[in-house]
């Protein structure tokens, strides 16, 4: 069998080098917020012929929008979506009759405004959303493991883990708002809740192994448990979670960047969320539980996890 919590001390470092990456990221990068969150316009058009987008991009730098983002929003080269700057319903008239001049006909699909107010009110209700949502898994995680020895340790860990995954995200967009001008939206918010319903998913099914185990009395060590339970759920998860990989990759290839950010948010955070479940929460719960924060190689201290009262 392998012995994946007996090499925790491994994982840790990992994920510490792998949080510190993201967090540098974040302070040297920080994070590009899209209209919804910093105010601004949409406008989605339509040609009648395709259209290349760095001719789309190179218009409305000659116009004098250089920070303009522009995404297609289908696979035709006829639709796009262009986040801007506040833009007026005269700035809006003249960005349209000058695309019509360059490029042919179009169609105004959408054109919206996001003021500074309700920006600033749509960033705190995703701030309060995300903490809610880890809140409630908290509670719940320590209700559902209430009969097993010191269950709130059950829900720190998966939140720990949590935590690894938001930074993870955050600190990827990172990278890619600065190396490709990506920035978050509603669909990112939307995202970044979806990820952690997965992981927390993941990480139960391997809690709940270790509580099931435990009853079964398989072992007095929870160590040995907990690397038991792992291995028993390691191909359940990992073949979920390429299932969902792929589903992703083909809504990525083929819907646009209509639902970008929700894809690939998706797409880190169960990627995260497998290494998470499998590699750090469980591993963070045997050394809590045996007391081995200092030196986690995986040798028995002595200390050894009481057995469930199932």
């Amino acid at each position: 069998m392998m012995k994946i919590v007996s090499k925790r001390l491994w994982f840790f470092i990992i994920s510490i080098v792998l949080v510190v990456i993201c967090i540098a990221s974040l302070a040297a990068f920080g994070i590009k917020s899209g209209v919804e969150f910093a105010s601004g316009s949409i406008l989605s058009i339509s040609f009648e012929k395709p259209v290349a987008q760095g001719a789309l991009t190179l218009e409305f730098n000659q116009l004098g929008y250089k920070n303009a983002l522009i995404n297609t929003a289908g696979s035709a080269g006829t639709d796009f979506i262009i986040r801007s700057s506040t833009l007026d319903e005269a700035a809006k008239t003249k960005i349209v009759n000058t695309l019509t001049s360059s490029f042919g006909a179009l169609k105004v699909n959408e054109f919206d405004n996001i003021s500074p107010m309700i920006a600033t009110e749509t960033t705190r209700n995703a701030g309060i959303a995300v903490l809610i949502a880890i809140i409630a898994m908290l509670l719940y995680i320590a209700f559902a493991f209430r009969k097993m020895p010191n269950p709130f340790r059950y829900g720190f860990c998966a939140v720990i883990g949590l935590a690894f995954d938001i930074i993870i995200v955050l600190g990827v967009y990172a990278i890619l708002g600065a190396i490709r001008g990506w920035e978050i939206d509603l669909m990112f918010v939307a995202g970044l809740l979806a990820v952690l319903g997965f992981s927390i998913n993941n990480t139960i099914i391997v809690f709940d192994r270790i509580r099931e185990n435990m009853g079964k009395g398989i072992s007095k060590d929870i160590e040995e448990v907990a690397n038991f339970s792992i291995v028993e759920t390691l191909g359940r998860s990992f073949n979920s979670s390429l299932t969902a990989l792929i589903t992703l990759v083909v809504l990525a290839l083929f819907v646009g960047a209509s639902i970008q950010n929700f894809v690939i948010v998706l797409m880190i955070g169960v990627i995260s969320g497998v290494y998470t479940s499998t590699f750090l929460s469980p591993e963070m719960l045997v050394s809590w539980q045996k007391k081995q924060w200092k030196g986690s190689t995986g040798k028995d201290n002595g200390v050894v996890a009481a057995k469930a009262k199932i």
